[in-house]
């Protein structure tokens, strides 16, 4: 839908061997369900990555997910062609390689220790809200209010209080569809994009994603833009989050269209 978008898949299309492709999980490869534990890849995702990545420079999944949670979720171990892909998880404070099948982590956050002992206390004096209930993360702590009655006065009326405790601990909040994460601060999807273009030498980027989270992925990719990297942003859609869409180059109804999207991209590279 724009000048940026198609010069970035005339570049990609041009040498994919110098490009990077970087998706987010939930949301953009594998849909919302109401227990973010059933999260599954589409069935699509797996094929429409293998065939991309033996074509371009790499593959990245960046989510906000434990990177071994995600790998599980997406199905992405022992599949022929994905020999080179890395999952990037709690924004980059974990790396999965798929070369290795091993996880690198950063020390964990002793904030998120304090927040998770004190979490129950902040829900209950915050008022009723039946059917919030709280993810363990790991490195971060989510509370969901998707199960709620009504799931959007529920998160308002929990966004004041969890600020609050995650301030007081030196965490800070990330909002999303219908959840809020408790999360340590200095990594977001866009450092760790812009890291993994760095470190791979990408000459073109796409990036896709669907929630709030993504959009420091996205200014990553216009900064990129700016110092002369091409690069294609493409918003998995959603009536929840309408932000991505207005910055987005493509626009795709959902996790479906983003793994047809992948496996057309694949299909029009030279093998």
């Amino acid at each position: 839908m724009t000048a940026a978008g198609r010069d970035a898949l005339a570049a990609l299309l041009a040498d994919p061997s110098a490009a990077t492709v970087a998706v987010d999980f939930d949301g953009t490869l594998a849909p919302i369900v109401a227990d973010p534990e059933q999260a599954r890849a589409h069935p699509g995702a797996v094929p429409a990555l293998a065939a991309l990545a033996p074509r371009v420079a790499s593959v990245a999944v960046v989510t906000g997910r434990p990177a071994g949670v995600a790998v599980r979720y997406g199905g992405f171990a022992g599949v022929p062609g994905l020999d080179h892909l890395v999952v990037l998880g709690h924004y980059g404070a974990e790396r999965w390689d798929a070369a290795t099948g091993e996880v690198r982590a950063a020390p964990e956050h002793p904030g998120v220790t304090a927040v998770r002992a004190e979490l129950p206390g902040v829900l209950e004096r915050a008022g009723a809200w039946p059917g919030t209930w709280i993810e363990e993360k790991g490195r971060a702590v989510a509370v969901h209010t998707r199960r709620a009655a009504d799931p959007q006065a529920a998160f308002d009326a929990l966004t004041g209080p969890l600020t609050d405790l995650a301030t007081r601990h030196g965490l800070v909040v990330e909002p999303g569809r219908m959840v809020l994460e408790l999360r340590p601060p200095g990594m977001d999807k866009g450092r760790a994009l812009l890291e993994h273009v760095r470190e791979t030498g990408a000459r073109a980027v796409v990036y896709a994603g669907d929630d709030l989270g993504d959009l420091p992925a996205f200014a990553a990719v216009e900064k990129l833009r700016a110092d002369g990297v091409p690069g294609l942003l493409v918003c998995s859609g959603s009536d929840e989050v309408q932000a991505l869409a207005a910055r987005a180059d493509l626009t795709l109804d959902g996790p479906a269209q983003v793994v047809a999207f992948l496996a057309a991209l694949a299909e029009a590279m030279p093998a």
